[in-house]
């Protein structure tokens, strides 16, 4: 990639975080107006879930694939073929005619999706050769996400009321449109010096393995035991595919041996705890907001500013501290916040006072905010630097899986305690066991925190990296 001006390099950021809203504020947004289309759709719970969860399991299960697509063929290419799937995609589903075609509508938006955020960031990453400069650009980055989570809830409650549901896909046309002509016009062209080969096999066992289990899960408190067991069978078959199948191949999607560090095991499954906690956490508050409250969307929104104000202030702030103390310290503190909310709502029914609710969704932004930033710098702690790519693309994906499953798990544990009673009448108490699930992904946080980010963790990712650049030599050899 050509040496850029600094204005330039300032406009490229400007317009890969552009890409990075829309895909943001698309599911926060959609939270909001979950009770709208239950009602004008005559969608079940399980319904709701698959608007959520067909978007961010089709996410998680093509990242990777994106990533290294972009670097083979060309970074520039894949975003602005990203920019117009997802444009569309958004642009079918406010056409949707009935929930089936919006779920199936959502798949196409994601398939857009995974083009976009994962390649954004290596054009980024090769745009900014500074270090200092590099930090300051992923820290205006993250902040994008913070503005989508503060934004989200309002602009979502906003459209509902004053337009309808259709009109949260709306946003994405004007901004998906103008980034794509951006991106044709200021954005060069860049690739990977030596791309990673395709691994379609690893890609099928990925798809099969995420879109199994979430399936098993969603429907289980809906069908019987002999309609979900195969799912779930589906799913274990998979998991034990990879896990002897990738090993042997020179180029995995998804290298195990990533495992063997300690920091980067730890911050897979933080990162899947902490966005299950969100993903559910989000589900259930804007069909308590809306269908047990009778708020409209707009004021639903506003009552989830406790939470996101916390998370858009604290996002930085962890940012600051992962750069001057370490990652243990937010994540710690981030864990904590989580547990406690979760326990506020499990133990102390926070939602039938307007005082202990509030209380727990500010101790929830605050734990979110401050868990992210420290995910990624985990991931890659101790890791080569050519392999920093691969790490921090498994995190992304287990974050997206982490709110696939959120959304599953507490939203088939609300199903199965709501039966055939209205939400009004069982909300409170169908949903406790989901507050301690989420009390339970805090702990994790908190436990795996302080366990991954000590000397011990450090010198796991040490041994790990060093022998990763010794078996890379010889399978470079081959290759040669």
């Amino acid at each position: 990639m050509p040496e850029l001006s600094h204005g330039r390099r300032m406009l490229v950021l400007a317009i890969c975080c552009m890409s990075l809203l829309i895909v943001s504020l698309d599911n926060t947004v959609l939270n909001v107006a979950l009770p709208s289309l239950q009602r004008e759709l005559d969608a079940s719970t399980s319904g709701l879930q698959w608007t959520i969860d067909a978007y961010t399991l089709v996410l998680a299960s093509l990242l990777m694939l994106a990533g290294s697509t972009a670097d083979r063929i060309g970074r520039r290419r894949v975003f602005m073929a990203g920019l117009v799937v997802f444009t569309l995609g958004s642009l079918l589903c406010s056409l949707a005619p009935d929930l089936n075609w919006l779920v199936v509508f959502r798949m196409v938006q994601a398939v857009g999706g995974s083009m976009l955020n994962p390649v954004a960031m290596s054009i980024i990453t090769n745009t900014f050769t500074d270090p200092r400069e590099r930090a300051r650009a992923i820290g205006v980055w993250g902040a994008v996400v913070g503005l989508s989570m503060a934004a989200g809830p309002l602009v979502g409650g906003l459209l509902v009321d004053s337009v309808g549901w259709r009109s949260i896909f709306w946003v994405n046309l004007p901004v998906g449109l103008a980034a794509l002509l951006l991106t044709w016009r200021f954005v060069p062209e860049s690739r990977a010096p030596r791309a990673r080969r395709p691994d379609p096999v690893g890609q099928v066992l990925v798809i099969a393995l995420f879109g199994s289990l979430t399936y098993a899960i969603i429907e289980a408190p809906h069908g019987t035991w002999r309609s979900t067991a195969p799912f779930a069978a589906l799913a274990l078959i998979a998991l034990l595919a990879l896990l002897r199948y990738e090993p042997r191949r020179p180029e995995p999607l998804i290298d195990l041996r990533f495992f063997r560090s300690a920091p980067f095991s730890g911050a897979t499954v933080i990162a899947v705890s902490a966005f299950a906690a969100l993903g559910g956490f989000l589900f259930l508050s804007t069909l308590y907001l809306q269908n047990v409250r009778g708020l409209s969307a707009l004021e639903a929104g506003l009552w989830m500013l406790p939470m996101a104000v916390p998370t858009f202030l604290c996002a930085p702030l962890s940012g600051r501290l992962v750069g001057s103390r370490g990652p243990r310290l937010p994540l710690l503190f981030a864990g904590g916040a989580m547990t406690v909310s979760g326990l506020l709502f499990a133990l102390f029914e926070a939602e039938t006072s307007n005082a202990t609710l509030v209380v727990g969704y500010v101790l929830f932004g605050v734990g979110f905010g401050l868990v992210n930033a420290p995910i990624t710098n985990t991931a890659v702690s101790g890791m080569p630097t050519d392999q920093a790519g691969v790490a921090s693309a498994v995190a992304s994906t287990s974050r997206q899986l982490g709110q696939t499953l959120g959304v599953a798990v507490l939203g088939a544990v609300l199903a199965a305690g709501v039966g055939a009673s209205s939400y009004a009448d069982t909300f409170v108490t169908a949903a406790r066991p989901g507050w301690w699930i989420l009390a339970a992904c805090g702990a994790v946080v908190l436990v795996l925190g302080a366990l991954t980010t000590g000397p011990w963790a450090r010198g796991t990712a040490e041994r790990a990296a060093a022998r990763l650049r010794t078996e890379e030599r010889p399978r470079a050899g081959v290759g040669a």
